[in-house]
This record gives C-alpha cells, sequence and structure tokens, in this order.
C-alpha cells in the first residue's frame, strides 16, 4: 500500500507542473538543445547520428525509444500521428523524466523499508515523498536531462543488490552507466556493499548454525540426565557447567565479531579474511559487475577519455574543492540533522572521549581542505560566463566575494563532513562509510565544472543511510525542499531575462 500511496503523491505534482513547463517554455532550452534532437535522431532510426557537443553515453534516448514505442500504437490508433519519429516531441521526451521520477519515488521507498524494516508504513511513505521532493532531482524531472534516468538505474540496481540478486543489478548497473558514464563508481561502490552485506549473512548463518548445534547437544544430554538416578546429581551438575562453555564462546564469538564495535583497521582484516573464505560464492555472485567494470575500462582506453563529446571542456582535473563544496551542500538539504546543538554536542562530546586522535582527524582535515581550497579550486569558464546557473552567484558572490571568503568557508567544509560521517558511522560499518567517502571523491573531483545536480547520487546514498528517525526533522527538510522547488520553479518560469549578445530568452537553472 505504501508504495502505492508514494507514486500516487508524486504524480499528483508531477502531471500538473509538467503541464505547466511545457506551457510556458515549449521549446528545448540549455542542455535540451543537444539531448532532444539527438534521441530525435534516434527516433527516426539514424543511430549514426551523434553530436560531438554531447559528453554522456545514448543510455537515456534508448529510454525514451521504448516509453514511446509504448505511446506510438494508441497515438497511432487515435490518427494523432503518421509515423513513429512524429511522437518525439519535446513534451513526450520530457514525460520520460516524470515517469521516471514517478519509478524512482517507488524505489526510495522500497530501499527505505528493506534498509529500515521496524519503520513503519506511514513513516517510510512520508519520508520517500519528502526525498522525492529533493530540489536537485525534483527540477530536473521536468526537463529532458539525464539526472532522474541515471538516480532511478542507480537505486534499481542497488535495490536488486540489496535483495540479493546480483546478475538482475548488474543488468541495471550497464544500464546506469550508458545513461552517464560516472555511475560506474556507484556501480563499484554498490558492488563493494553488496560483498559487505553478503560476508555478514553468510556470518550470521554460521552463527546461526553453531547455537543451533550446541542447543541439539544441550537438549540431547538433558533428555539423557532425566534417565539417571538422583545418585548422579552432582556428576549431571558438573555436566552442564561443561556444556554451557561452548555457548559462552558462541556468544562471544558473536559480540567480538560485530563489526560497529570494531575500528576500521579490524573491519578491513575481517573482510578480507571472510571474502577469501568465500572467494567462490563472490566470484560467482559478483562477476557480472566485474566484467561490466573490464568493458568500461576498454572503452575508455578506445575512446581516449571518459567523455565521449566537449572532451576539451570536460576535461578531468583535480578539483579537490568540489567535495568540500559537496559537503556543505548535503549539510545544508538536511540541516536539522547537522546544524544544531545538538549534533555540535556529539561532535564536541567525541572530541573530548578522545582528545588526541580527533584533535589530529581536525587538524589533517582542515590542512587537507585548506590545500584543496588554495591550489585546488577551479574556476570553470562555463562557471564565470554562465549567470543562467545558481552556481555562478555563489562563486562570485559568497566564494570570490573577497580573497579571505572561500579560506573563512574551511572550518564549515570540515565540520560538515565530520557531522556526515558522525551520522553514518551511527548506523553503518566504518568500511561501509570508506567505500563511500572513496565513490564520493572519485565520482566529484575529477569534474572541473561545479553542478550541484552532480551530488544527487551521492546525496540520496547518503541521506538514505543515515540515522534520521526523528519526524520533526523529516518534515522540516519536506518544508525546506517545497520552498527551494517554489522559488527554483518561480525563478525559472516567470523571471526570464535576455543576453545582449544573444537571441532568445534566457532562464534561472541549477
Amino acid at each position: 500500500m505504501g508504495r502505492i500511496a508514494v507514486a500516487i503523491i508524486v504524480i499528483l505534482w508531477v502531471v500538473p507542473i509538467s503541464i505547466i513547463v511545457n506551457r510556458i517554455v515549449p521549446e528545448p532550452y540549455m542542455d535540451e538543445i543537444f539531448h532532444v534532437p539527438q534521441a530525435q535522431q534516434y527516433c527516426k532510426g539514424n543511430f549514426k547520428s551523434w553530436d560531438p557537443m554531447i559528453t554522456t553515453p545514448p543510455g537515456l534516448y534508448f529510454l525514451s525509444i521504448a516509453y514511446v514505442a509504448s505511446l506510438f500504437p494508441g497515438m497511432h490508433f487515435l490518427q494523432r500521428l503518421s509515423s513513429f519519429s512524429n511522437i518525439c516531441s519535446t513534451l513526450v521526451l520530457r514525460t520520460t523524466n516524470a515517469l521516471l521520477a514517478v519509478i524512482c519515488s517507488i524505489l526510495i521507498y522500497e530501499i527505505i523499508t528493506h534498509l529500515k524494516p521496524s519503520l513503519d508504513d506511514k513513516k517510510s511513505t512520508l519520508q520517500a515523498v519528502i526525498l522525492s521532493l529533493y530540489p536537485l532531482h525534483w527540477f530536473f524531472t521536468f526537463l529532458y536531462y539525464t539526472d532522474v534516468a541515471s538516480l532511478t538505474a542507480v537505486l534499481a540496481m542497488y535495490l536488486l543488490v540489496l535483495k540479493r540478486k546480483y546478475m538482475f543489478g548488474s543488468l541495471f548497473g550497464v544500464l546506469s552507466v550508458l545513461i552517464r558514464q560516472t555511475n560506474i563508481i556507484w556501480m563499484l561502490f554498490v558492488a563493494c556493499v553488496g560483498v559487505l552485506e553478503f560476508t555478514k549473512i553468510h556470518q550470521i548463518n554460521n552463527v546461526r548454525v553453531d547455537e543451533s548445534r550446541v542447543s541439539e547437544r544441550k537438549g540431547a544430554q538433558s533428555a539423557h540426565s532425566e534417565g539417571v538416578s538422583n545418585v548422579s546429581n552432582l556428576r549431571k551438575r558438573r555436566f552442564s557447567t561443561n556444556m554451557d562453555v561452548p555457548n559462552n564462546f558462541t556468544s562471544q564469538t558473536t559480540v567480538s565479531s560485530t563489526p560497529y564495535a570494531s575500528g576500521l583497521l579490524d573491519e578491513i582484516q575481517v573482510i578480507i579474511l571472510k571474502s577469501w573464505h568465500l572467494k567462490w560464492e563472490l566470484l560467482t555472485s559478483f562477476s557480472p559487475f566485474f566484467m561490466v567494470f573490464v568493458a568500461f575500462a576498454a572503452f575508455v582506453c578506445w575512446n581516449g577519455s571518459i567523455v565521449l563529446g566537449a572532451k576539451d571542456a570536460h576535461a578531468v582535473s583535480p578539483h579537490f574543492a568540489q567535495l568540500l563544496y559537496y559537503s556543505l551542500v548535503s549539510a545544508v538539504f538536511t540541516f536539522p540533522v547537522h546544524f544544531t546543538l545538538g549534533q555540535a554536542a556529539v561532535l564536541l562530546r567525541s572530541f573530548r572521549q578522545n582528545r588526541l586522535l580527533t584533535f589530529f582527524q581536525w587538524f589533517m582535515a582542515l590542512t587537507a581542505a585548506f590545500l584543496s581550497v588554495h591550489f585546488f579550486s577551479i574556476a570553470h569558464p562555463y562557471l564565470i560566463a554562465d549567470n543562467r546557473h545558481y552556481p555562478f552567484y555563489l562563486w562570485r558572490k559568497i566564494i570570490r566575494y573577497h580573497w579571505s571568503t572561500k579560506y573563512l568557508l574551511v572550518p564549515l567544509y570540515t565540520y560538515s563532513w565530520f557531522s556526515i560521517f558522525s551520522s553514518l558511522v551511527k548506523s553503518q560499518q566504518k568500511i561501509w562509510t570508506l567505500a563511500y567517502f572513496l565513490a564520493s571523491a572519485a565520482t566529484l573531483i575529477p569534474a572541473p565544472l561545479i553542478e550541484f545536480r552532480y551530488y544527487t547520487i551521492p546525496f540520496f546514498f547518503f541521506i538514505l543511510h543515515s540515522n534520521i528517525n526523528n519526524s520533526k526533522s523529516w518534515l522540516l527538510l519536506g518544508i525546506l525542499y517545497l520552498a527551494v522547488n517554489c522559488f527554483t520553479l518561480f525563478m525559472f518560469l516567470f523571471r526570464p531575462f535576455f543576453w545582449d549578445h544573444e537571441a532568445g530568452i534566457q532562464r534561472f537553472i541549477w
């Protein structure tokens, strides 16, 4: 029932807002001027045509063709269209993302219920609906961009891996990479999470088997002892004491092997040993992911770059500051959790518990952040020249307001990352948190352009695994998301402007 409620609620805003957007902005805008004509070429069957300005693979266009093919019989029967290619209008192509947004909301709900089985249906529905309102995901639901399709494919892959359907998960991994090539990083991350869950399940099953064997032995000995005379009571007590030893040993083994109570190095060692012990099972289950990675590596070697077109404008660059921007944006979009006195008290308490180690961690993090801001903060030509994007104003009005501003923001970046780590380790293993950080870094650091929509997938992995159970915090997030969405949609639709050097209407966009 929950997934149906989520889908209906999302449809209630997707349909009317899509109608409004397409009525006011009927023509392709911004990156749509590349994506829409390319998809229309595919609708005509011209698969050899390719716009050299497009940087992403054609996965979204294939999804659109499948979607349009499902619509064409009915439209042709009603004599609304004479050919298949005529249906591939900007409006219809945009509705591809509208449909995917509904599917994505259902996937979010399914992942929430899987990760938090004790959560009741109403709270799961509330969280799924609010996450579907996440501004950087919500806005591009109404345009023909790759972001919604990319998130949907990645979440579908993740859900299937959580349910141990690894072959189907790898197929959605292929789809996600065909939509956006950087998703190869998230496919590897999902595979790593699958390995962690695989070894954990085998550990739990082994412990249960050991406990059942011990209980069977105790039951058999108890039945035997009932036939013994009262003269052997002392002997029976001695034997019962001896039988308690394996039970205590099993309990201690279970506790000591619990990953949440151990250190990072201990977790890594345990995972390596268990993975080696289960190497053949892991190879059988996760080899499809490895084959996808090998195929992707071969493509990069053949193509000479990870991007398809506009290689000069999207060359891989050491943009370490991008990781800092992401932490602050993610913390802001979860402000009821991170920017509170309670969260500050949690971080302060951890500092007092181990002052030397925490001081060292903060010192190293601040040093790395200062170096990243000073040496690896990139001002991409698109960023400083295009005033249609909000990062343009944040860059000029905040980061570049004064030479010292970018350094003054470093403690805030560092606090945001520590707060994110603090939230994740409450419910996840330390090795999971490390894998998440490395995946985020591998995705964001090579990107020279500051695009907040690049943050969507790492943000969803972060918030889905954060231990946010307070309904008040979720309601505050919902209010924040609604306010931001109303503002960005109003600015996009009703505050157009013009450039002197270029004809046409310009609009504000993420």
